[in-house]
């Protein structure tokens, strides 16, 4: 099946980009399923917008309207005498500041022998990625975050509407460039990325693809060890994940 431009007439006034993007994580799950190794697991994660995540957490007890001091045993020593509560002093800068919401539509693939270690992670572009500068300098932080931790990533974007090329932004930020995406990188593009250490040093080996709307996805490799890549097939994911929104035939 070709690949579909879901972001313009007619195809947009049939089904939503959101709809693709989120269903096609699961479609990528089950057809790595039965090709992964038995010690990996994929699963597919979707999140819209900000989130939080909280390692260590701090209560405050609620005494009721009349109580104004700390609850009972706290703000004092081991030997019951009542301390002063801690004020940290003025902040040194306080701005405004407008935090970037980053969507997720991933299937991240997991290690259990390695205590569920996190191997690769499959990351569909989604228009909100592309929207603004310090949203796309954020996807690109990720990826090369998870690039340094040794987990391999690939990068599809569809998004025909927004013209970043964040594969050219990554190797950028990690100072180098692929000459293969000529003067002005593609809009749409699938790549996978690789990180290993040779000769002490790190090497990053990448998979490259230009899409193009009329045309079949690519086959990539998806590395889950240095010596270990299993076959990513986009195409047949993308023409089950169509097929379930019935989009199969559509212009």
């Amino acid at each position: 099946m070709p690949l579909r431009d879901h972001f313009r007439p007619p195809l947009d006034n049939q089904a939503s980009w959101e709809e693709l993007h989120g269903q096609w994580p699961a479609m990528i799950v089950l057809d790595l399923g039965k090709i992964l190794p038995r010690r990996y697991v994929a699963a597919p994660r979707v999140h819209l917008g900000a989130f939080a995540e909280i390692d260590v957490s701090t209560y405050e007890y609620e005494q009721g309207a009349a109580a104004t001091g700390p609850p009972a045993g706290a703000g004092s020593d081991r030997g019951g005498t009542a301390t002063a509560v801690w004020s940290p002093p003025k902040a040194t800068l306080a701005v405004a500041a407008d935090l970037p919401a980053q969507d997720e539509y991933e299937v991240r693939v997991y290690d259990t022998h390695r205590g569920r270690r996190l191997v690769a992670a499959i990351e569909i572009v989604s228009p909100g990625n592309k929207d603004r500068p310090e949203n796309g300098r954020a996807f690109v932080a990720k990826c090369a975050a998870l690039l340094q931790e040794q987990v391999s990533v690939v990068v599809v974007d569809l998004v025909t509407v927004r013209h970043f090329n964040f594969y050219a932004d990554l190797l950028e930020l990690i100072g180098h460039s692929d000459p293969a995406l000529g003067a002005e990188p593609p809009g749409i593009y699938a790549a996978a990325c690789h990180s290993t250490r040779q000769d002490r040093q790190w090497l990053v080996e990448t998979w490259f693809h230009c899409l193009t709307i009329g045309q079949p996805l690519p086959t990539l490799p998806l590395w889950l060890a240095d010596n270990l890549a299993v076959p990513l097939e986009l195409e047949a994911s993308y023409e089950d994940t169509c097929r379930a929104l019935r989009l199969i035939g559509s212009p």
